[in-house]
Formats: C-alpha cells, structure tokens, sequence
C-alpha cells in the first residue's frame, strides 16, 4: 500500500482547516505545533521531513490536546531532548501512552505500521520497548472499548475511507512478545 504524506495533508485540512482553523503542513527537521497568531492566519501542526509516521504523531497529539493547549505552542508541553536518565524516561513514557495509543489508532487505519517511540536513543537506560508497548496497546484497546476521542475517531474514520480498511478490532493491534516469553523447541 502506497503512503504519501501529501494524502494526509489533503485530509486532514479538508476536515478541520475551516472547522478548526488547523492545518497539517510538512516542515523541516523538527516537528512543531503552533497556535494561530498575528503572524499565522491558522493553527499550524508541522511534521519532520516528509516522514508519514512524524505526521502520525503529531496528529495524535492534536488529537488529544484540548482547547487551552491547542492555544500553546508545542500544546505548552515539556520536552526532555534524547539522552534521558531512567527516571525521566519513565515519565516521558507516561505522559506519551495516550497520544502513541492515538498514533496507532490513526496509523492502522492507514494501514501502516506502528511503532512506539521510546525517543532516547542515547540516554544512560535501554527503554523497555515491549513493555511501554503493551501500555500503549493496552490504551488503544481502552480507546477502542469505550470511545475513541472525537477528533481522532473523524481522522480515522476518514484515513480507514480512504485506505479502504475495515473497521478496527483488537486483532489490528498484535501484542508483542518478549523474546524471553518465547517457546523455543
């Protein structure tokens, strides 16, 4: 299947450009989201090179940010820049569990593949991949239960349309495994 970034572009903005005044636009290295100012007519949620999963995740995080962060650049959040300790680590996990849980929502219902980001490639603690995995899968499944959050559901709904994929179940969210659990014969 074929992922364009261009695609997402086109329908993100052509649902919530006029009913939000937000649009999705490629940028440069990083990714940003800013608010609507004097000098930008729109909110402006920004992703990183032209990477279908930057703009995944940058939705997600619109997509569960309210009305008062949506008003602050970044949505006003703190970032803790890669070369975490393990402590600091552990809450950035914490606080990335729902938006990730969004940005796998959204990515399957592109039919692309998720994976979370630990985002601490040099930090003095190797990330438990699996096991922030299954936290964030763990939310999805919450997500998909009792109610995908609202925006979300519109973006997934649209990106499922157009994708032609089926509705989403538990199935579409395969649990890892730890190499450790595995039985070996």
């Amino acid at each position: 299947m074929r992922h364009d970034y261009n695609d997402l572009i086109v329908i993100f903005n052509g649902l919530f450009l006029e009913s939000l005044n937000t649009e999705l636009l490629l940028g440069g290295d990083e990714p940003i989201y800013l608010p609507a100012s004097n000098e930008r007519v729109h909110n402006q949620i920004i992703f990183a090179r032209g990477y279908f999963a930057s703009a995944m995740h940058e939705l997600a995080h619109w997509c569960i940010a309210g009305v008062e962060r949506r008003k602050l650049e970044d949505y006003g959040y703190w970032y803790e820049p890669d070369g975490r300790s393990e402590a600091v680590q552990a809450e950035f996990e914490k606080v990335e569990i729902k938006p990730q849980a969004i940005e796998w929502i959204l990515s399957a219902s592109c039919g692309f593949k998720f994976q979370v980001s630990c985002d601490n490639l040099s930090g003095d603690c190797e990330p438990d991949r699996v096991a922030f995995t299954l936290k964030v899968r763990e939310q999805v499944l919450t997500y998909l239960e009792y109610g995908i959050p609202e925006r979300a559901k519109m973006l997934s709904d649209a990106f499922r349309a157009f994708y032609g994929i089926k509705p989403l179940t538990e199935q579409d969210f395969i649990q890892p495994v730890r190499f450790d659990e595995m039985c070996c014969v």
